[in-house]
């Protein structure tokens, strides 16, 4: 077993971490759901488990690692719940430190609702008396060509806030420094791109890559739900939809930090550049 277990390997931020610390030579283990999806790299050993939430599989997991990369769950009306059921094994296992993929400005009263989710997750991982430290990456870039609905507009309540928008390539760069090297315990980093937009920007940025002529549309919070009535999706998604913009709206999103520079050695991805490397 070795001692740095990375979560979420089939998906895309475990994924290249995984692939980051394989490059680097350096052996691990791939804990998914499904054995079947994992890479294959020389040296790691995959071990499964169904979910986060199942606590004995988990322990099992983690059994002989001393560092977990802990990604966060997709989101769900648990998704708390099972991220401490997997701190809980991480400490039954003997891990002595985790890396949490976390999200920037968590907080309790966070408006943005799925970061309330991950502050709950870091109290409980400090309290847990395990060696710590938290990834808060901003927005993701790699999803603003899907923000953009059939007619080319981008509806939300943002307003003119701003957000500097995060590759993931560079997230997943900045996981794997930080599991790969030591200073960081009881450190928060904050992971951004180089520039914080608005949404007009962001829209002009999208329109000039694909060429298409895509746009802002500013919306209420009222506005957001109505618009979004149809999509069939539970209440607590939802909001976590709109959220996402009002976030943005309120000022949370506008920081632009220099962790991703500082931890990797080359500069944040830029969203034009971002968007044009998917």
């Amino acid at each position: 077993m070795s001692g740095l277990a990375i979560t979420g390997a089939t998906g895309a931020i475990g994924g290249a971490v995984a692939a980051n610390i394989a490059a680097a030579g350096a052996a691990m283990t791939l804990v998914v759901r499904d054995p079947s999806r994992a890479p294959e790299y020389p040296g790691a050993e995959v071990r499964r488990a169904s979910s986060y939430g199942d606590g004995a599989a988990m322990r099992a997991a983690f059994d002989g690692a001393s560092t977990v990369f802990l990604v966060s769950a997709t989101e769900s009306a648990d998704r708390v719940e099972q991220h401490l059921a997997a701190v809980d094994a991480a400490v039954a296992a003997g891990v002595r430190r985790i890396v949490y993929l976390s999200f920037l400005a968590a907080a309790p009263d966070a408006t943005f609702t799925f970061a309330r989710d991950h502050f709950a997750t870091e109290e409980h991982i400090k309290a847990s008396g395990l060696a710590w430290t938290f990834l808060r990456p901003s927005l993701y870039a790699d999803y603003v060509p899907g923000m953009a609905w059939d007619d080319g507009a981008i509806r939300g309540p943002a307003g003119s806030g701003r957000v500097a928008w995060v590759a993931r390539r560079d997230v997943a760069d900045t996981a794997a420094s930080v599991l790969m090297t030591e200073g960081h315990d009881g450190r928060v980093h904050d992971l951004t791109g180089p520039k914080a937009l608005t949404m007009v920007e962001t829209a002009e940025i999208l329109s000039t890559v694909t060429g298409k002529g895509v746009h802002y549309v500013p919306e209420s919070l009222d506005e957001a739900r109505a618009s979004r009535g149809g999509y069939g999706a539970a209440d607590w998604e939802v909001e976590g939809w709109i959220t996402s913009y009002a976030a943005i709206a309120t000022g949370e999103m506008n920081v632009v930090s220099d962790a991703v520079a500082t931890l990797t050695g080359r500069p944040a991805t830029g969203l034009r550049e971002a968007i044009e490397q998917l």
